[in-house]
């Protein structure tokens, strides 16, 4: 993988587009001017959790025997199931909402960094651990990129409407399914060493 692709699947992954629905559903009972100060200080955390999991989720992982293979072949299984579920999304999953001011959850973690975006961190490490700061790059390129979508939600949301953002999603779904069904098969042929 390369600093372009892993940049792009840490960014389809994370998803800002599709959580613009959410994070302004969550939000809808915070003031205006506290909103960007929130959706910054949220994805920070996710950030910073995600970093964690990039240069120690691999000793976890040993800690538990898991192969190389195996994460492969369930990180291409997971990111699969999320990019079917961008493609055909659930009308209940954006129906999400808190009352007052959101902390870590739900935005940070698992909206942000989920346990996708998390076994992909885990992935990029154990695979190339030679190439660590390059993925921290990546991480640091896509995390940007999303916080300032999400940063102008209520604007993107306004230009875009429902059916635009729904559209994106859903083409970013089928790039994703993609790379998802090569995450696999490169699982499947380290597995059988083909």
């Amino acid at each position: 993988m390369t600093l372009y692709t892993a940049t792009i699947t840490l960014l389809l992954v994370m998803d800002p587009l599709g959580n613009i629905p959410v994070f302004l559903s969550v939000l809808q009972h915070v003031e205006q001017r506290h909103r960007k100060r929130i959706i910054l200080r949220e994805t920070f955390i996710a950030f910073i959790i995600l970093t964690i999991f990039l240069f120690f989720g691999q000793y976890i992982l040993e800690g538990m025997h898991i192969s190389q293979p195996a994460l492969a072949i369930s990180g291409g299984i997971i990111l699969f199931l999320i990019a079917i579920r961008m493609i055909f999304p659930h009308e209940e999953e954006k129906r999400t909402r808190q009352v007052g001011e959101p902390f870590i959850v739900p935005l940070a973690t698992p909206l942000i960094a989920g346990p996708s975006t998390m076994a992909l961190v885990i992935l990029l490490a154990s695979h190339s651990p030679q190439h660590i700061y390059l993925w921290f790059f990546a991480l640091f390129i896509a995390w940007f990129i999303s916080t300032v979508i999400l940063v102008f939600a209520d604007f993107l949301s306004k230009i875009l409407g429902g059916r635009g953002l729904t559209a994106i999603e859903r083409l970013m779904g089928m790039i994703l399914t993609t790379m998802a069904v090569q995450m696999f098969l490169s699982g499947i042929e380290q597995f059988f060493h083909l």
